[in-house]
C-alpha cells in the first residue's frame, strides 16, 4: 500500500493541475475598447457612450471595459475615423454622408426624403437593409457599422414673407441657405429650392436681412443658434432624418469571442435606446418652445409630394449626385414604413 499511495498521489495532483489549467483557459479574456468621438458632453449621442460602458461593463462582469473619449481629446472629428480603419481606436461614430467618398452608395442614405419619418429610418439602418449596406464598409473599409442611432431630423425654417409651405412648389423661389458642397446645394434643389450656399455663422444676420428666406437644421440647432429670432415658420418636411453609426475596427471585432460580440451588441442597443429616446423626446418640447416664441409650426405639410419630387430631382438633374446610387435598393427602403 505504501508504494501506490505517492503515485495515487501524483495521479491527484495532474488531474487536478489540468482542470486548473482548462479553467483557465476557458475563463474570458480582458478586453478593453476605447471609443473616441469629437461630439460633447450633452449631446445624446454622446451620453450614449456612457450607457454604453456602463451595460456592457455590468453584463460582462467586468471582463470588458471601456474608456470614452468625446469633445475630440483622443481624435479630432477629422482623424477619428482613419484612427479606427488603422486600428489607432476601437470604436467611433460614423455617418452616411462621410462613408459616400468611400462607398458611394451610402449618400442616397443622406439625401432629402431617402428617409421621411424616424420608423423609417431605425427599421433600414437597423435591419437586414442596413445590414447590407454595412456589409459593404467592412468589405471596403476594414470597419464595421453595428447599428444606427438617432441623430435628429432636419426641418424647414423660412422668414415670414415667404409664407406657409406645404408643397415643394411653394419653394420656387425661396433664397434657401444651404453648406456650400455638392451634395448639400443638390438637397436644397431637391426641395424645390433655390440654394444659396452660406457659411453657418452668416446665417442668423442673412435671415434677419433678407439675404435668404430660410434655412434647415435640427430643431434643437435651431433653438441653439437662436433663428426663432428672425424667421416665422417651421415646417415639418423631416426631409432628412439623419443618424450616426457605432463603429468598431474589423480585426479588432474579429478579435472578440462571440459571447464578447453578443454583449457588445447588447450594450450599444442599450445606447440605441437612450440616444433615440433623448433626441425624440427634445425635439417634442422643442416645438412647445417655438411656438411660445411666436412661431407657426406648420405640422401637417405633403411630405409624399416633396418625397416625389426630391426623387424626380435626383434621377434627372441631379443624377451626378445619384449616378452611383443602388436604386433597387433605395425603392425597397421607400417600402418600409
Amino acid at each position: 500500500m505504501k508504494s501506490k499511495i505517492p503515485i495515487l498521489l501524483v495521479v491527484f495532483c495532474l488531474l487536478g493541475t489540468g482542470a486548473f489549467a482548462r479553467g483557465t483557459a476557458e475563463a474570458p479574456k480582458a478586453v478593453k475598447l476605447t471609443w473616441s468621438t469629437a461630439s460633447v458632453p450633452g449631446d445624446a449621442h454622446t451620453e450614449a457612450m456612457k450607457v454604453f460602458k456602463a451595460e456592457v461593463e455590468k453584463i460582462s462582469g467586468g471582463s470588458i471595459t471601456v474608456d470614452n473619449f468625446d469633445s475630440g481629446t483622443l481624435f479630432s472629428q477629422a482623424n477619428d475615423q482613419d484612427a479606427c480603419m488603422q486600428g489607432k481606436v476601437d470604436l467611433v461614430y460614423t455617418s452616411a454622408a462621410w462613408l459616400a467618398q468611400f462607398v458611394p452608395t451610402t449618400s442616397m442614405l443622406s439625401a432629402a426624403f431617402t428617409f421621411q419619418s424616424y420608423n423609417q429610418m431605425t427599421k433600414t439602418l437597423n435591419g437586414p437593409v442596413g445590414q447590407k449596406i454595412y456589409d459593404q464598409v467592412v468589405a471596403k473599409l476594414g470597419m464595421r457599422p453595428l447599428m444606427a442611432y438617432y441623430l435628429g431630423t432636419r426641418e424647414l425654417n423660412l422668414i415670414e414673407k415667404v409664407g406657409p409651405v406645404t408643397k415643394p412648389e411653394q419653394m420656387k423661389s425661396v433664397k434657401f441657405r444651404v453648406p456650400n458642397a455638392p451634395a448639400w446645394i443638390a438637397m436644397g434643389k431637391a426641395l424645390g429650392a433655390n440654394p444659396t450656399p452660406m457659411s453657418f455663422g452668416e446665417v442668423y444676420l442673412g435671415l434677419k436681412t433678407g439675404v435668404i428666406d430660410g434655412q434647415d437644421n435640427p430643431l434643437p440647432t435651431d433653438q441653439a443658434a437662436k433663428f426663432y429670432e428672425v424667421t416665422k415658420y417651421i415646417v415639418l418636411t423631416d426631409h432628412v432624418v439623419d443618424s450616426v453609426w457605432p463603429a468598431i475596427n474589423e480585426k479588432r471585432w474579429q478579435g472578440l469571442t462571440q459571447q464578447q460580440r453578443d454583449w457588445v451588441v447588447q450594450a450599444l442597443a442599450k445606447g440605441r435606446e437612450y440616444c433615440d429616446k433623448t433626441n425624440q423626446d427634445k425635439e417634442k418640447t422643442i416645438l412647445d418652445f417655438f411656438r411660445q416664441q411666436g412661431l407657426t409650426v406648420i405640422d401637417n405639410p405633403d411630405k409624399a409630394a416633396f418625397a416625389a419630387y426630391a426623387k424626380n430631382y435626383y434621377a434627372t438633374e441631379g443624377k451626378d449626385q445619384s449616378k452611383d446610387w443602388d436604386w433597387t435598393l433605395y425603392d425597397e427602403i421607400q417600402k418600409i414604413k
